[in-house]
């Protein structure tokens, strides 16, 4: 499925904001959104500087266990995803890299995502910015994973009681507040 940048405002448009961060952010992109066209990195790392990515968090619905991802790039325990290609809606784009990195079924992927974030990236290919479309996966903890081992040092599920205990700096800036966010 291909979209425009206008698809991609609408999906922004439609996000219900958690607090005052996600809905200040959500202005930013909008309004990035209707300044420019160039939203998908055609060059890596940065090319344009600020482009579109998708995660997926996926969640045991069991007990609420989160699968992490301890990132080689960015040195940071994060969700799994990826850049979205030009022209890729950014749910195809979620759905291909839940695939790609842990050779999990993306077709049960939110068909929204249910959050956004604006981050300054950190790590190996530090210096651009994400904005982040966050979806949600509904996963058995059982369910076995195939890693893609070049772009991870580990994969993990985590408790929210261990979420909680962690430290907050091995983690994407947002994180919490997207806990938060589900936990409503």
């Amino acid at each position: 499925m291909r979209t425009s940048v206008s698809g991609v405002h609408a999906v922004v448009t439609g996000l219900r904001a958690g607090d005052d961060v996600e809905a200040s952010q959500q202005d930013e992109v909008l309004t990035w959104l209707e300044q420019t066209d160039d939203v998908y990195r055609r060059v890596k790392p940065a090319t344009p500087d600020r482009h579109l990515v998708s995660y997926v968090v996926p969640v045991d619905p069991r007990d609420g266990a989160i699968l992490l991802v301890d990132h080689v790039n960015a040195g940071l325990w994060l969700p799994p995803g990826g850049h979205v290609e030009p022209d890729e809606d950014p749910l195809v784009s979620a759905q291909r890299e839940i695939g790609e990195e842990l050779g999990l079924d993306g077709s049960l992927v939110s068909r929204e995502p249910v959050f956004l974030t604006v981050t300054r990236t950190v790590g190996i290919d530090s210096g651009h910015t994400d904005v982040s479309l966050w979806y949600v996966l509904p996963c058995d903890r059982t369910q076995p994973l195939t890693v893609d081992e070049g772009e991870f040092h580990r994969v993990r599920w985590w408790s929210r009681s261990e979420l909680a205990e962690a430290d907050p700096a091995r983690f994407d800036p947002h994180f919490s507040r997207f806990l938060n966010k589900i936990s409503d």
